[in-house]
Order: C-alpha cells, then structure tokens, then sequence
C-alpha cells in the first residue's frame, strides 16, 4: 500500500522513536519571529548551549512593527525589547535576520515562501498557530510553543505525535466572488474548529488543484483554525513554477533535480486516509464569519443563526453576547466598523489585487476605517510603475492607513 505525503516527509525526518511512543523528529526549516523566541534563546544562555543549526534557521520582525512610526526606538516600550532582543540573539547565535532595513522584512509565513526557504518535503516549524501555512508547498509545518523552540535552537528535533490524517475532497468551479478563504471557512463550518484535533488535513480535488499558490496558502493558513495542527496540499507544476527562481531554491540543473524529488513527494494514489470528507465547491458561496471563532459562519446570503434547536447553543449565546447582533438577522443587513485587508492570511500581491479590484471607483464609507497593510516589503515594493505610489489613490479611496508606507499595482 501506499504512502500519503505526511507518512514519507515524517519517516525521512524520524530521528528515532522514543520510549511514550513520540517521534523525535527532525527540523527541516525552523522560522523565528520575535514573540516567541526571546525566552528560549535566553535558556539557551542559561545552559551555555549554542544553537546547533544555525543555517537552517531565518528571523524576521513580524507582530511589532508600528503602523505609523517605525523610526527606532519605538513608542511602544514592549514592541522596542522586543525588537531589541531579536537583534541580538540572531547576532549572537548567528541566525539569518530578515530586518525592516533588509527590505525583506514582512509576516513570516509570507517571508518563507517569497523567499524560496519553504519548500516541499520539509518539516517547517515556527512558533506561530498559523506555521500550517506553509503546508501548501507540501511541507509538513505547525506551530510550537516557547519550550518547544529552545529545544529546536539546541538540537534542531522535537518529540511529537504522529497525526492521523484526514483527505478534505473539494471539487467544481468556484462561483464568481468566491475565494480560497471561502473554501476554507466552509470546511471548518462544517467540521466544527475541534473537528481536526488529532488531524493532518490534506487538501485534494480539482477545486484544489486549480488554486493558484498564494490561494494555496491561504487554505492551508487556517487549518490550524479547524483543530489540524497540519494542513497541506500536494505538490505540482503550480508549486515547481512558484518556487523557480526564488533566492533559497537551487538554481539550473539543481532546481530540475530538485522539482522531481519534490514531485514525488505528494501522496501515491493507493495511500489509504484516516478520514475522508467532501465538499462541493461549486455551491458554495462568499462565507461571513459573524461570531467568536471562524467555525461560526454563514453564507452571505443567509441569516445569522438561531438559537431555538442550535447544537452549540452555549456558544452561540456567548457570540451574540460579545457582537450584540440579534439572531436571525440577514448577514446583509449587518454594517462593519473596520474594513482590513491583509494579515498573514491573506496579504499577498492576489489578495491586494483582489482587493482594488472590488475597490475601484468607491469610496471608503463614513464612519469606516480602512486600513491596508502589505504582508511583506516585498509585497510593498511590487507595483504597476504607472500607477501612483500612493496607497489606493488610483480607486478613489480615501481614509486608508496602511500599517507601512504603500504603494499599489
């Protein structure tokens, strides 16, 4: 019988099984920020260690770069330590810095893959929820906490629990106006956000198929929102001609090499799955996530939920509780406060793109802030050289703050 992806990246990174039956399992790419990291490297200290692979590791300012003032230091006394410390840990335990004056500073799950470092059959971790992202490459990504890092820094390993795994079908053409984040809203709508736990989601079908990356890394984003700690996507072509040419791939004959062993990493056709779920892309349409969690979502043309006969009647009670909506009431009929676009979900060029599509020739709406915020400097840099520099002028908008200064396509 077969293998499926997780089975051949998780046995050709399996260091050993320990004694409770835990993989120590090998770290291929372990991505820094600077949240999570400065507690462990200060372990480190404490026990004289250095960090054993250094050149398997990349840093970048992520969360604490200010939206109005990024001259040093910053107002912000905590986002200024912060800041600080990852500065000298990656200096002292020589650890690649991806910093605001690099110009390749950005969200760390859109900094790996811009710039080649995730790529298919790796094992990824980063401490961020949000690390299964790079599983659209055909990685085997998650995120870890504190502890977890430290022991990475010392000995590039983790003790973990091999996940069971569960093949999300998604087929049909997608209707017009609805997107990646659609697909993957409805499948957590449907499969509750504990329905993963204990899970690795591969994401299949022709539905899937037809993503391009960046769509790609949005589904993934959010597995980890439906209880999977893993989520990811075979590779293919679309993978293969995303990654060429990116700074940390190998380049010419090596990179033809290279594609053919990442090829084969996708799960063989007789592989068997845990769990098999299905849904119809075609019928789906643009979803709302109204409440506390993403599992709690409806169709754009459906009302909000009610709670006579609602399995989840507790928590929907303490959703309306925290919105003040009423039940029942049409998604349409709902007004919003703050438009955002971006985040690390969906702050790539398509999304922004996407984005000034729907934009153009409107207005922000009165008493709505629009904040636009790139999820990269590399984001930020790519623009149409005769469109204007400043952040959605050319649609007409205005009352936008973007958390750095924008330019647009």
């Amino acid at each position: 019988m077969g293998k499926t992806l997780l089975e051949k990246v998780w046995d050709l990174h399996t260091v050993r099984t320990l004694p409770n039956g835990q993989t120590q399992l090998f770290i291929g790419l372990h991505l820094i920020h600077e949240v999570t990291s400065p507690q462990a490297f200060q372990m480190l200290r404490e026990k004289g260690l250095p960090v054993a692979f250094p050149q398997r590791m990349f840093a970048t300012a992520d969360h604490i770069i200010p939206t109005e003032n990024q001259a040093r230091p910053f107002a912000d006394d905590l986002a200024e330590e912060m800041m600080a410390a990852l500065e000298k840990n990656c200096r002292d335990f020589g650890v690649r810095y991806f910093d605001f004056k690099s110009g390749e500073q950005g969200v760390v799950h859109v900094v790996g893959p811009e710039q080649g470092l995730t790529q298919p059959g790796l094992t990824v971790a980063c401490g961020d929820s949000h690390t299964s992202t790079h599983g659209a490459f055909g990685a085997i990504a998650f995120g870890v906490g504190t502890t977890q890092i430290r022991d990475i820094l010392a000995t590039q390993t983790l003790a973990l629990s091999r996940p069971k795994v569960r093949r999300i079908h998604v087929t049909g053409s997608l209707a017009k106006g609805v997107y990646a984040k659609d697909i993957i809203l409805a499948v957590i709508r449907r499969l509750g956000v504990k329905g993963g736990i204990g899970f690795a989601y591969e994401f299949a079908g022709d539905t899937i198929s037809r993503l391009s990356m960046e769509e790609r890394l949005t589904v993934c984003n959010m597995a980890i929102e439906g209880g999977a700690r893993v989520g990811y996507i075979n590779p293919d072509s679309t993978t293969v001609e995303y990654l060429r040419g990116r700074p940390f791939v190998p380049q010419g004959p090596d990179f033809d090499r290279a594609s053919r062993w990442w090829l084969s990493m996708g799960s063989d056709k007789d592989a068997a799955f845990d769990d098999q779920f299905f849904l119809d892309g075609a019928a789906l349409e643009p979803q709302v996530a109204w409440g506390i969690h993403p599992g709690q979502a409806v169709g754009v043309t459906e009302k909000l939920p009610v709670l006579d006969g609602a399995a989840d009647k507790v928590s929907l009670e303490e959703a309306y509780r925290f919105t003040s909506f009423t039940p029942g009431t049409p998604v349409r009929d709902i007004g919003i406060n703050v438009a955002f676009i971006g985040s690390c979900t969906n702050g790539r060029m398509s999304d922004l793109r996407e984005a000034a599509r729907v934009a153009r020739g409107r207005q922000v709406a009165k008493g709505v802030r629009a904040l636009v915020v790139p999820g990269s400097q590399k984001v930020q840099r790519r623009r149409n050289r005769k469109a204007s520099t400043r952040c959605f002028a050319p649609l007409g908008l205005s009352g936008v703050t973007p958390a750095v200064p924008c330019v647009w396509p």
